[in-house]
């Protein structure tokens, strides 16, 4: 089940334009899903109701709930953190797309569309002396829809963050191994040998030439 800390907590999102000077208050989402291995959507958005309102705003500067300020004087702003989402388990030797990242809405009103599209390929993860398990890497691509655009379509999706994603039809098979032992010590040996060898030929050449040195001084 997805949880919702409803309390109100002081986190945000530091704005690399510096558009708030201060944390902005919020909510954190926490919880994990259970879905079958098909595409879907996950979608944390604003309320068709507020959508409803701001679209008023935006198009015709009218709001038609009864509150003469609903919102206050500003928009809701739908600026997120994303600080971890994992599709299975963690996959070491990659790197998470969807790990730390953020989306700033920084126009006006504060509020669009993060649209989010994953694909997730399947990947068996075999290190040596662990038993394999099943994991996905993903790939990300992502672009902000603007809030008139999503009015003057009138679409059907609310602004905040869209994550679609999808099953690539390809796995991968991941296998760390390391060499035999029998592999390692024949390959020592060699060394060795290989050095003792060379050493030797140094210094029969050295002592040959000392020799025929001293032969022709004498």
């Amino acid at each position: 089940p997805l949880l919702v800390d409803k309390e109100s907590t002081k986190s945000g999102v530091e704005n690399n334009r510096a558009i708030e000077k201060l944390r902005l208050e919020g909510c954190t989402l926490l919880g994990t899903l259970q879905v079958p291995r098909v595409g879907g959507t996950i979608s944390v958005s604003v309320s068709p109701d507020a959508w409803r309102r701001a679209t008023s705003l935006l198009s015709f500067g009218v709001d038609p709930s009864k509150d003469p300020d609903p919102f206050h004087g500003k928009m809701p702003n739908v600026t997120h953190l994303i600080h971890d989402i994992t599709f299975g388990a963690p996959f070491p030797p990659g790197d998470n797309p969807l790990q730390k990242t953020h989306h700033v809405m920084d126009n006006e009103s504060g509020v669009a569309l993060a649209n989010v599209a994953v694909k997730l390929v399947p990947t068996t993860y075999k290190r040596t002396f662990y038993a394999a398990k099943e994991t996905y890497q993903a790939s990300v691509s992502r672009h902000i829809v603007q809030p008139e655009t999503l009015a003057a379509q009138r679409s059907t999706l609310l602004p905040g963050l869209l994550i679609t994603y999808d099953f690539t039809p390809l796995a991968v098979r991941h296998v760390e191994s390391r060499e035999n032992w029998f592999v390692f010590l024949s390959s020592l040996v060699g060394i060795v040998g290989g050095v003792f060898v060379t050493v030797g030929l140094v210094t029969g050449c050295l002592v040959n030439s000392v020799q025929s040195v001293a032969k022709k001084m004498d």
